[in-house]
């Protein structure tokens, strides 16, 4: 057996946080080099931190990264360490260095840019055209970014061809529902196919809208895994290979001898002085991490957001308007579990349509969650808005005018107390909310980070029985789940006088908005006629809300945000 010792250090960089960065990536290759490893992978950009966007374009940035990779490979004496950086030549390219006993040996160009959904890789960098190997002593390795290891016959195939025993990928793969499975059967795949070790790492943690979810991999070359990553959370995953099962298996396919002539002209061959022999470390055996199921993910994955997008900001502490309902309790609940009971205020702000169970599900929810809790009615303000305007809306009934102007109070009222105390306003809106309009500009959509806005209504009733039950205690009162869905903005009011049932409504969403499917193919799945032409004329009609809206954390693979991009002024409507 040729053993071969692979670590992987799945970190949670910060873009523009060199110093944070090379402290993250230093640790690891310490960590590395104390188990025995002989090669340590580090993920996409984790020394500038992915995506650093139009950051790019400033020449002080690409220096600055530059400097804090010579910091890391001064570090890396006694190992190989393999790290995503922006490289500068006449041109910028997203890359990975190999550096190796303190030098830097080689670098890698990622060569497939991927210029679609939240990414925009094409805007900032040129494409790289060489998938070189290296080899040092006995063993022969290669490395590639992300998106390459996607094409079936991309980097990794001539990298194996060309003699690669094993295929660093390193990677800024954010998240969404399910991801992390085809993810790692794809990898598998490569594998498999091409007859060769993968060692793929993954990034974690929060970046503005995005999640990394790490669920880093390795995996031998008959496709099958030999140690995973933790999901949402910092981790180091370490484990051996036997390089000689790759030379035994290539000895059985004879058509790789045909294939394997053409690889030579496109992976050109960069030995590596030899690194001194050291005692053989005792066998690892990785422990076992099994995939998350559906709703876990979802839930780790807001929580990670929410944590990563507050502490990055430099803020310490939240508040959240409490209604009672559903969806502001499991932002609170969320909120608590990102950064602790301590740093989470909520704030009832009762108004004389609220009911006494809303305003008795709000208390209950703030002591069984241990934070602090503010009520401030609205009714004095609200009365007099109404005086204010007496004149102006003389001979004219109340309307949603009046709904608005409660919603767009309690934005006021969270602002006041954001800028007093320095708290960031999470608001508390869903996707289904959001797609429709069913928000109140400058009211409901007041705050600075939109923790459920990717999460439809019914996946948020999942989401909050969840926290309950990883609880293992009521912490979202029962009653919370029984009462209809209502904005309690004028008398016996529920959501369904206006929308659907969210239970029809979500399905069509989810064709229309992630599956970009038309009027006729959503009536021919069924759905009722005069239901989609509603609800689709309600999503076009309200771009202009939704492109005024914070951000929030991605969790489905289309979002409103960096993924979604209609024109405001529009007059295209389906029929």
């Amino acid at each position: 057996m040729r053993r071969f010792r692979v670590g992987l250090g799945q970190i949670n960089p910060t873009v523009g946080d060199f110093e944070g960065n090379v402290r993250r990536i230093v640790e690891g290759i310490e960590r590395a080099r104390a188990l025995g490893c002989h090669l340590v992978a580090f993920p996409e950009l984790a020394v500038p931190g992915y995506p650093p966007e139009d950051l790019l374009f400033k020449p002080a940035f690409i220096e600055a990264n530059l400097r804090a990779l010579d910091e890391v490979a001064r570090a890396s004496r006694g190992l190989t360490v393999v790290v995503g950086f922006v490289d500068r030549r006449d041109d910028i390219f997203n890359a990975a260095a190999i550096l190796h006993d303190g030098e830097r040996a080689g670098v890698y160009h990622k060569q497939y840019l991927p210029n679609y959904g939240v990414f925009d890789e094409n805007r900032y960098f040129q494409a790289g055209t060489e998938a070189p190997v290296f080899a040092v002593g006995e063993t022969t390795f290669a490395v590639n970014v992300c998106e390459d290891i996607w094409y079936p016959a991309g980097p990794t195939t001539v990298q194996a061809l060309a003699g690669a025993e094993l295929v660093v990928n390193v990677n800024g793969s954010p998240y969404h529902v399910g991801k992390a499975r085809f993810r790692e059967q794809m990898v598998a795949t490569r594998a498999a196919d091409d007859i060769v070790c993968v060692a793929y790492v993954n990034m974690v943690g929060g970046q503005d809208e995005l999640v990394f979810d790490g669920a880093s991999l390795i995996v031998n070359e008959r496709g099958e895994v030999v140690a995973r990553g933790r999901q949402f959370e910092e981790d180091f995953v370490v484990a051996d290979l036997d390089l000689e099962a790759v030379f035994r298996a290539r000895l059985r396919d004879s058509r790789r001898r045909k294939e394997k002539l053409r690889a030579a002209e496109t992976a050109p061959r960069i030995v590596l002085p030899a690194l001194p022999v050291a005692e053989p470390a005792p066998a690892v055996e990785p422990p076992p991490i099994a995939p998350l199921e559906r709703v876990e993910e979802v839930y780790r994955a807001l929580v990670l957001g929410t944590r990563d997008y507050v502490r990055k900001s430099g803020f310490t502490r939240v508040v959240i308007g409490l209604s009672g309902g559903i969806d502001s309790s499991l932002v609170a609940a969320l909120a608590v579990e990102a950064l602790g009971r301590e740093n989470v205020a909520g704030a009832g702000m009762p108004s004389p349509y609220s009911s006494a169970g809303t305003r008795r599900d709000a208390q209950r929810l703030a002591k069984n969650l241990g934070i602090e809790f503010l009520t401030i009615s609205i009714t004095p303000i609200l009365k007099a808005y109404k005086r204010s305007l007496a004149r102006a809306f003389k001979g004219l009934k109340e309307d949603v005018t009046e709904e608005n102007l409660q919603a767009r109070i309690r934005g006021n009222l969270l602002m006041a107390l954001s800028n007093k105390f320095g708290w960031l306003v999470l608001t508390t809106g869903n996707k289904s909310e959001y797609s429709v309009g069913y928000t109140t500009l400058y009211g409901d959509m007041a705050g600075g980070f939109a923790v459920i806005k990717d999460v439809p209504k019914t996946l948020v009733y999942e989401v909050a029985r969840y926290v309950n039950a990883h609880a293992g205690r009521e912490v979202i009162p029962e009653s919370v789940f029984e009462r209809a869905p209502s904005a309690e903005l004028r008398p016996d009011q529920t959501d369904q006088d206006t929308l659907p049932p969210y239970a029809e409504l979500d399905p069509i969403l989810e064709a229309y908005v992630e599956e970009d499917r038309g009027v006729n193919d959503l009536i021919a799945r069924g759905f009722a006629p005069e239901t989609v032409r509603r609800v689709v004329a309600m999503v076009d009609r309200n771009e202009y809300k939704r492109r005024q809206a914070p951000i929030g954390v991605k969790i489905t693979p289309r979002a409103f945000g960096r993924d979604w991009r209609l024109p405001i002024v529009n007059r295209f409507r389906e029929r």
